[in-house]
């Protein structure tokens, strides 16, 4: 039995004593949880522990295994120096689990390693373990910008390496919940951070690891909570694993929702097929969803298809509807994949022909022209959502009291600098959201004055 158990734990440095200064008391049962946690480690006597954290080096498109044979961190940026910790990690565990993701297309491994020193994400899982527990090696992984699945599939990844191995482990998925659970918290109170921690505790207790993903993205922003990439993680661990559920606390006293619970292996359930199931559901849902495309959309999907798999341009097909043919105004193109944007480029203002055309071309410039995005490449088609908004032409504004989110799209301009941000998106509720958003889009500082527009836009899904 190579995984032994995996066990979700927060990481608030106020939880130890040298930090806390008494106001730990605060938070005794996520304190007595976590000691009952790392007693049950101690007693399962893993070879080695991986640690995933929201705090160690993260990249957008790629998992961080820490490399090396040691790593040290102390608790001198929380005003406690003095606390300093030590640990061996796992090479060969971290290489050949680095190997494996290589083999399976899966972006992660040892490379790029900015700072060596122990986060506290990781940390303070090793200070209450370090009290129960010795002999053990680490392996330390970051968490990334990559879809869902991934993450799952990090975990699939590192139970094959456990099994390829005959390694004992244990995995702790350190992560907090939501941090705006109050106002006086470090984000304030959004109703969405309760929604999320109560959400996400019924999970727990009922081990429904499934339901992980089933959160829209622009909740979670909301939410603020960053410990759900972890909890995916240690559900792609226990793929196909039966288990025994405890959970243990759930607190929030400081704004931020702190919950400890764990999973014990005691045996196999073919029927945790997770991964299957998900690819099924995401299966059925693209096959609905391209029976439903109107013209535009699939005519941005056959420009993105035919460039990426040929490096070409398509011509204008001649069975498109007269008004597409006839009409000029600009476009934007978008492309999401599993709930995130994968790729946006479009035009103000018409710069072709007919809006058929502006279509074809946008949607070449958004899977392969997107600096915020590496190219999309062939084996992502298949996943991509679309959606074409047509823009009608913008009208100057004197006040922001003109414009309205979910109807007007706006523009921001200061001298050269323009941004734009079509209207009615996901997690954008206010015209000031929109305002600061197309700021940040146009190099343009928030205290900058801008020159406003409004648009209107009608999307094609």
């Amino acid at each position: 039995m190579a995984i032994l158990g995996a066990f979700i734990v927060p990481h608030p440095p106020i939880i130890l004593p040298e930090i806390g200064r008494g106001e730990e008391k605060k938070i005794s049962q996520t304190t007595e949880a976590y000691e009952k946690v790392m007693e049950e480690i101690s007693n399962l006597h893993p070879e080695t522990v991986i640690i995933t954290s929201p705090h160690s080096v993260c990249y957008f498109d790629y998992f961080h295994i820490s490399p090396g044979k040691e790593a040290e961190g102390d608790f001198g940026r929380f005003g406690a120096p003095e606390v300093a910790l030590k640990t061996t990690y796992d090479q060969e565990f971290a290489a050949v689990l680095s190997e494996n993701c290589l083999k399976d297309n899966l972006s992660a491994g040892e490379e790029g390693e900015k700072d060596k020193h122990l986060d506290h994400g990781t940390m303070i899982p090793l200070y209450f373990l370090n009290k129960h527990y010795f002999g053990f090696k680490t392996v330390r992984i970051g968490l990334s910008g990559l879809p869902a699945l991934d993450f799952y599939k990090l975990g699939q990844e590192i139970q094959k390496t456990a099994d390829l191995l005959n390694r004992n482990i244990v995995l702790i998925a350190s992560g907090d919940l939501s941090h705006c659970l109050k106002e006086d918290g470090p984000y304030g109170f959004k109703k969405e951070g309760p929604e999320f921690d109560q959400a996400i505790v019924e999970m727990m207790k009922k081990g429904d690891f499934r339901s992980f993903f089933s959160f829209e993205p622009a909740f979670l922003e909301k939410a603020e909570e960053c410990g759900l990439g972890s909890f995916q993680i240690l559900a792609g661990t226990l793929d196909k694993k039966a288990v025994k559920s405890e959970f243990l606390s759930y607190q929030g006293p400081f704004g931020v929702g702190y919950a400890v619970s764990g999973y014990t292996v005691i045996g196999v359930d073919e029927k945790n097929d997770i991964y299957q199931q998900i690819l099924n559901e995401k299966q059925k849902k693209i096959e609905e969803r391209k029976a439903k495309e109107d013209p535009l959309v699939k005519l941005a999907r056959l420009s993105v298809e035919s460039f990426v798999l040929t490096g070409k341009t398509i011509s204008v097909p001649s069975n498109l509807p007269e008004e597409i043919m006839k009409k000029k105004a600009g476009v934007f193109v978008s492309l999401h994949k599993d709930g995130q944007l994968r790729g946006c480029i479009g035009t103000f203002s018409p710069c072709y022909q007919n809006i058929a055309t502006e279509v074809i071309n946008n949607g070449v410039e958004a899977c392969s022209q997107d600096p915020r995005f590496n190219p999309v490449e062939a084996y992502e088609l298949p996943d991509l959502e679309y959606s074409v908004d047509v823009l009608s032409p913008f009208e100057k504004i004197s006040s922001v009291d003109q414009l309205d989110a979910k109807r007007y799209g706006v523009i921001v301009q200061n001298g050269s600098r323009r941004g734009l941000l079509l209207p009615n998106l996901d997690g954008v509720d206010t015209p000031d959201e929109q305002i600061e958003i197309a700021k940040k889009k146009a190099g343009i500082r928030q205290n900058e004055n801008v020159i406003l527009y409004r648009f209107e836009a009608v999307r094609h899904l």
